[in-house]
């Protein structure tokens, strides 16, 4: 299993440099980010920074969206990112969630997804895509490489995830639903035309080392709002007890309110009130070092590739130093 560790872009991106270089000494192999333009700053810009201070960690968003940029200037960017520092990006995408809902709009259609991911993969590896009607290449790229990896939670997000794309972003550590989860896209994969071609599984999930579980809770509790967001979408879209999605999904939001998305992301969400602890403990990996390692040979075990830790919380080197020590090792081949 590798290891990446998800960051929020706040001023000043020197801190989230910092952070992704520390990230990097503990042995992490992926740094993340959140990719929402007006709630924090731009991610493409800091990547380079990134890049230019480590020398081995893949950089990406978790998760970029096909509406905020035009597929073409993501690709461009993913190129030139790849062009500067050798094929060390990873395009992670969904919907959109933040990033689209700020601006008063709404996720995209899983339609308008699929085409994007066939688009922006397309021109980052300087191959020549339709686009709108028109032929289009970025000429300059030599031998360009760019792995999709979507963001996914219903049915349908699963199986085109399965069907389409390098790897697969699971943003909960439960085991029982990430099981499922693999399941649906896994059975996909294999009835595609790319079933033979390596297929990535990424859980991402906020961790947390130490003994207090009840400031852990606190300190991670915007999780299950920020789930609870997609969560919604699909009970607008298959029902609460349809069958379709798990109830150990949907049930929690039942008492969820309005959010405010000022918040997103943040310890102390007054818009995750309604999310309770035995959810924080399921989606969330927290306790001593000894259930981190339980939960993650889990999630191992049931086809999980990689851990990815949201990082936001009091505790942020902290938790990288104990992961570099106490938990990675255990996990390298």
């Amino acid at each position: 299993m590798e290891f990446g560790t998800v960051l929020q872009c706040d001023p000043p991106a020197s801190r989230v440099v910092e952070l992704a270089k520390a990230a990097e000494a503990a042995g992490f192999t992926y740094v993340w980010t959140f990719d929402s333009h007006v709630l924090w700053e731009e991610p493409f810009v800091i990547y380079s920074q990134i890049l230019a201070n480590t020398a081995t960690v893949k950089v990406g968003p978790m998760v970029t969206n096909p509406l905020s940029r035009d597929w073409t200037v993501t690709a461009s960017m993913f190129a030139t990112l790849n062009e500067m520092f050798g094929n060390r990006t990873v395009c992670g995408i969904g919907r959109g969630d933040s990033s689209v809902r700020v601006l008063g709009g709404s996720p995209a259609k899983l339609s308008t997804l699929a085409e994007a991911m066939r688009v922006i993969k397309a021109l980052a590896e300087g191959r020549t895509v339709d686009y709108r009607g028109h032929p289009c290449e970025i000429p300059w790229v030599r031998d360009g490489s760019l792995d999709i990896w979507m963001a996914a939670y219903g049915p349908k997000a699963l199986e085109l995830a399965g069907q389409e794309t390098d790897g697969l972003i699971l943003q909960l550590g439960d085991p029982y639903l990430i099981e499922w989860s693999i399941r649906h896209a896994a059975e996909a994969r294999a009835a595609s035309n790319r079933a033979a071609d390596p297929f990535t599984v990424c859980a991402a999930a906020p961790a947390y080392i130490g003994d207090d579980l009840e400031h852990q809770r606190e300190q991670v509790r915007w999780f299950g709002g920020m789930v609870g967001n997609h969560v919604a979408d699909l009970v607008a879209r298959y029902g609460a007890r349809s069958g379709t999605v798990p109830q150990a999904l949907t049930d929690y939001i039942a008492n969820r309110q309005q959010y405010d998305y000022s918040h997103h992301g943040k310890a102390g969400n007054p818009s995750t009130e309604f999310v309770p602890d035995d959810v924080v403990d399921r989606f969330c990996v927290l306790g001593p070092v000894s259930a981190h390692l339980e939960r993650l040979a889990e999630l191992e075990s049931i086809g999980v590739d990689q851990f990815a830790i949201y990082l936001m919380h009091d505790a942020q080197e902290a938790t990288l130093d104990a992961y570099g020590s106490d938990v990675i090792p255990s996990f390298q081949r």
